[in-house]
């Protein structure tokens, strides 16, 4: 009778766990441009911290923040990375987006140029290009034109999809100068391009890369919006104190292999990466400035009508960030 009772014991064990195992919550989430800037999400993904935090997260690439904030009013992602920019001009048209966690409050890319020009003046006449009309690089672009004193019609604006793809366009001579972002800036160097403005030193405070996600989405789903938090904030420490794990995924991502090149970009990065991933407030109010100047319904806009900083100061407030960073 002993032995029955221990055979149905062990079988009990073997078919019911001592303890309920965590359900992983799928989540859809886009990086959208081949740049460090978003090394947090890839890092995040690789190195298993959405997972640790109960996250099966699903990564794919739609390239433009545009493109991004589409899918995510059409049902098909829960977050994306996008710039400040296109997310006041899509909640200016009803889209109800918050950005949720901060990558990079700078403009980190550099306006690179053929040998032979040497100055942004002599830009004049010539074809720049970008990733896409309304792209953070197409922002950068015409701040940094217009620093020169150049104006729209003094130049031809040329999107090219992809980063990289302006890389390669200036090597073959099909442009003149265009916005990349590291590690293509450093790949551009290494060329003998010039590069005529380093904008993460001379350029605005911005938002130029964040999370964000729907309104709607973070009202039906706030635990998950608190786990890709958190996971990302994990992620950028991992990023800026395990610099072998992050060039390894940095060159995953960027499918750039030599190493010079990946330093240089990690050391950006380094730098202008968010350790404590608020979106600046005083980043906003600059783009919601300049939005106003062509759409009056922005002037009556506040940063916080496009932002949702709770979770990252939920973090802080219970000290994460001093607990993490005193590692």
């Amino acid at each position: 009778m002993r032995s029955r009772t221990l055979f149905f014991a062990t079988v009990l064990m073997l078919v019911v766990p001592t303890a309920p195992l965590r359900a992983q919550t799928k989540v859809r989430i886009n990086w959208t441009a081949v740049t460090g800037a978003q090394s947090g999400v890839y890092v995040a993904h690789e190195e298993g911290l959405f997972k640790k935090n109960g996250l099966e997260v699903e990564l794919i690439h739609i390239p433009s923040s545009s493109r991004g904030i589409q899918a995510i009013l059409a049902g098909e992602l829960a977050f994306s990375t996008m710039d400040g920019q296109n997310a006041v001009q899509a909640n200016l048209k009803g889209a109800g987006l918050a950005l949720v966690a901060g990558a990079t409050n700078r403009f980190v890319f550099s306006l690179m140029a053929r040998p032979e020009i040497k100055r942004i003046s002599d830009l004049k006449g010539k074809k720049i290009g970008i990733t896409r009309i309304g792209s953070s690089t197409h922002t950068a672009t015409l701040y940094a034109l217009s620093q020169a004193g150049l104006k729209p019609g003094d130049y031809q604006i040329l999107p090219l999809m992809e980063v990289p793809n302006i890389f390669t366009a200036l090597v073959a001579g099909q442009i003149d100068a265009g916005t990349v972002s590291p590690p293509t800036n450093s790949r551009a160097r290494k060329a003998g391009l010039n590069e005529l403005m380093n904008l993460a030193k001379e350029g605005p405070e911005t938002v130029s890369v964040a999370i964000g996600t729907s309104r709607s989405y973070i009202k039906a789903n706030e635990d998950t919006v608190r786990r890709v938090v958190r996971a990302y904030a994990e992620a950028l420490h991992l990023f800026k104190t395990n610099k072998t794990a992050a060039i390894r995924v940095l060159g995953k991502y960027t499918r750039v292999k030599e190493q010079d090149i990946l330093e240089d970009a990690y050391s950006q990065f380094h730098d202008y990466l968010e350790s404590i991933p608020y979106v600046s407030t005083k980043g906003m109010e600059a783009i919601i400035s300049e939005v106003a100047e062509k759409d009056p319904a922005a002037k009556q806009s506040k940063p916080e009508d496009f932002l949702d900083m709770r979770f990252v100061a939920e973090l802080d407030k219970q000290g994460f960030f001093k607990k993490l960073w005193a590692k």
